[in-house]
């Protein structure tokens, strides 16, 4: 498998290649973050609120100062009144959303196969739970 020759430990503290990455993508929202950011250009703090689905205002603000902070998305303050700011990928950044893309196909293309897998492990939690509930009643 190809896979072991190009994750090799080359730094301190990383496992691998893919440690490394997973790092800085870490968290629920940023791949997100970066999928939208990538689809656009420079892109609006309100565009992003509405592209990246409940995700909270708190939430967004901090990841996105994470993604700043680790070179994957400049932030661009227009120093104006009504604020506006905007953000847009490095070319490090750029080259990771470029990396998720073909997770992105992977996920278009399992959909249907990946709601049904998550459907029957909901049924199989919600039957555990409703089970401990009788089991407690009793």
């Amino acid at each position: 498998m190809p896979a072991a020759k190009t994750c090799t430990p080359t730094l301190a503290g990383f496992t691998c290649g893919l440690d490394a990455t997973l790092r800085v993508i870490a968290g629920k929202w940023k791949p997100l973050i970066l999928y939208f950011v990538a689809q656009g250009g420079p892109t609006r703090y309100g565009a992003l609120r509405r592209a990246v689905r409940d995700v909270s205002d708190k939430m967004l603000i901090q990841q996105l100062k994470e993604l700043e902070a680790d070179g994957l998305v400049k932030r661009t303050d227009y120093k104006e009144i009504p604020p506006r700011v905007d953000y847009s990928l490095t070319p490090l950044g750029r080259s990771l959303a470029e990396a998720l893309v073909p997770l992105c196909s992977w996920g278009t293309d399992n959909m249907a196969e990946v709601t049904r897998v998550f459907a029957e492990r909901e049924a199989l939690q919600d039957g555990r739970i409703a089970s401990k509930r009788s089991a407690a009643a009793e």
